[in-house]
């Protein structure tokens, strides 16, 4: 994977993060800045990433569309179905990176999802046996090494693009 597709599946993680409430939108620009640092560039993300800490909470709500879309990346409106799998797929990123321990991303998922999205359902399932490890004969190494699995395959959702969408129209010939 290049350092630009790393910077877009971050951006698009933190983005996923911010839009369930998941994260701060600081956390954003600074996503942004590193995905410029990167080598990602439009105006948009130019904009996102100049965005002071004390400017992010106002201004990320309406910077952040415009720029995923000139990445070519998905905007996931707020409490959406897709942007709710969005959030727990980048949380399976960050967990598998090493931010989230196994247990700590059990709990936010069933904390924020509980039973009800069929995608963590298994997630949820498994924060219930952390809570009665002591009553059963399975180890936290065990439930750990399950969950890891299930981050594993939650994350391996196809990467995202990384050409910005002006740039793909014109190597395409669908320019306006």
């Amino acid at each position: 994977m290049t350092s630009t597709e790393a910077a877009a599946i971050a951006l698009q993680g933190h983005a996923a993060l911010w839009s369930m409430g998941e994260i701060r939108a600081s956390d954003v620009v600074d996503a942004a800045c590193g995905a410029l640092v990167a080598g990602l560039d439009t105006p948009g993300l130019r904009i996102l990433a100049a965005c002071t800490r004390a400017e992010a909470d106002y201004d990320v709500h309406y910077l952040l569309p415009a720029a995923l879309v000139e990445l070519g990346l998905t905007f996931y409106p707020v409490g959406s179905e897709t942007g709710r799998e969005a959030a727990v797929r980048a949380l399976a990123r960050r967990m598998l990176a090493g931010e989230l321990t196994p247990r700590e991303f059990t709990f936010r998922i069933h904390q924020r999802h509980g039973h009800e999205l069929a995608l963590t359902e298994r997630l949820a399932a498994l924060d219930d046996e952390y809570d009665i490890l002591e009553y059963g004969d399975r180890t936290v190494d065990q439930v750990d090494a399950e969950v890891a699995a299930e981050a594993r395959r939650l994350a391996a959702h196809p990467a995202v693009a990384v050409e910005p969408a002006d740039l793909r129209r014109r190597r395409t010939g669908t320019d306006r």
